[in-house]
């Protein structure tokens, strides 16, 4: 009895000791951690704080582009005012309340379609057939060239009046008389939305097949033993083990479909129908000379597309948990 007292009594003394030895270990390496980054930190506050700073203090201000220094400190007036009976401000602007609508649905069908269609290329690159180092190669030439260039290719091939799919359809008998794409209320944003398509499509086949690369064979080994259909391994097998990759797509096509601004403007400038937050901020800043209003409409592009991603990453992480449960 004295013998097992003696044994024990060492072993519960040393416990605490580990406990406090792997803390201080852990906060010596959060402190090293936060020395590495410092650097880091330092610069992305200097690159991207004093700008975002800078432009929510012009929203406060009357400042006027051919005059900064002669600004004056209006207070919330950029974003909301009530004088004489009547609602002004960013937030009273049916055109910036369009332009927020635009750019969502602009955003979430755009990410929609490339998570699907990105999905369906990556399955096929990672499939075994002759020449696929070369198709490979070729899926990625949309990604490859930069936006201002293809929205302007997209531009000329659109052209009712030169444009190449008008003459396909017409040569097919789809349609009787050249379409304005980027012109019409009615098409352009579907003209839009199909030009992003084809350009980013590649990076999330590119994050899926990387994904699938990864994928361990037994799974799928022991699926066909079971005589399981392809379809039900999919959805069953292939699509959780992937989904984390999916996610990383979605927030990044999310961030870049929320800030959408050259291939708007490219393809059908100002026009309301396809008016993005980043076009109507532009259009305030730079047409309309309104520093104050134009940096008051970035401030809400910046909440906007900070609050989208916290709700994203809140609740793709409680999916993730719910599923390790």
């Amino acid at each position: 009895m004295s013998t097992s007292l003696k044994d024990s009594a060492p072993q519960g003394a040393r416990l605490p000791i580990r406990q406090g030895r792997s803390t201080k270990v852990r906060r010596q390496r959060v402190k090293a951690a936060w020395l590495f980054l410092a650097p880091m930190l330092i610069a992305l506050t200097l690159v991207a704080g004093w700008p975002l700073f800078r432009t929510f203090f012009l929203s406060l201000t009357d400042a006027s582009l051919s005059d900064l220094d002669a600004a004056n400190i209006i207070g919330f007036e950029n974003y909301l005012v009530y004088e004489n009976g009547l609602w002004f401000g960013v937030l009273a602007d049916h055109v910036w309340w369009q332009s927020v609508w635009n750019t969502v649905y602009f955003s979430i069908v755009s990410v929609s379609l490339e998570v699907i269609f990105g999905v369906i290329v990556a399955l096929i690159l990672n499939a075994e057939f002759k020449g696929r180092t070369i198709v490979r190669a070729a899926v990625l030439i949309p990604w490859a060239i930069p936006t201002i260039v293809s929205a302007q290719m997209w531009a000329w091939m659109l052209n009712d009046q030169f444009g190449i799919i008008n003459h396909l359809l017409m040569m097919a008998g789809i349609i009787e008389n050249p379409i304005a794409w980027t012109a019409s209320a009615t098409y352009s944003m579907w003209a839009v939305i199909m030009v992003d398509v084809w350009k980013t499509i590649p990076f999330v086949a590119l994050l899926v097949l990387a994904a699938l690369q990864m994928l361990p064979k037994d799974c799928y080994e022991a699926a066909e033993v079971d005589g399981i259909h392809p379809v039900r391994v999919f959805f069953k097998v292939t699509l959780p083990l992937i989904t984390p990759a999916l996610m990383v797509a979605v927030i990044f096509r999310l961030l870049d479909a929320l800030r959408v601004f050259d291939v708007i403007y490219v393809l059908t400038s100002n026009s309301t129908s396809t008016m993005s937050m980043s076009v109507y901020a532009r259009q305030q800043l730079v047409e309309f000379q309104d520093v104050g209003y134009g940096s008051a409409a970035s401030t809400l592009l910046f909440l906007i597309i900070a609050l989208a991603t916290i709700a994203y990453l809140y609740v793709g992480r409680n999916k993730i948990q719910l599923g390790g449960d």
